[in-house]
């Protein structure tokens, strides 16, 4: 699987309910759970002080990202995404296996 560095920022649209946030919050946590045992979703971040999320994400290729990992997520109708492929640099200290 190829890697992607990925920032999503999750905006409510207005008016929401507050328990539908909160629903999906907790579906959210549940389905990264299953992305990350299925090798999607490979480290997450959050800026401190930020409503966003920064991680290290992976997929075949980037449509697959999009459409069959990412469109899963509870929160993703409310979400952009800012998606970067990634390849290895020759200073990694960790090898490609």
């Amino acid at each position: 699987m190829k890697e992607f560095l990925v920032e999503l920022t999750t905006t409510p649209p207005a008016g929401t309910d507050p328990a539908e946030v909160d629903r999906r919050r907790a579906a959210e946590t549940v389905r990264a759970k299953e992305l990350a045992a299925q090798g999607h979703l490979f480290r997450p971040w959050r800026p401190v002080g930020k409503l966003r999320s920064i991680g290290v994400w992976r997929a075949d290729n980037e449509t697959e990202l999009r459409e069959e990992v990412l469109k899963t997520l509870p929160l993703w109708p409310w979400m952009t995404a800012v998606i970067t492929p990634l390849q290895s640099h020759p200073n990694d200290p960790v090898p490609d296996s």
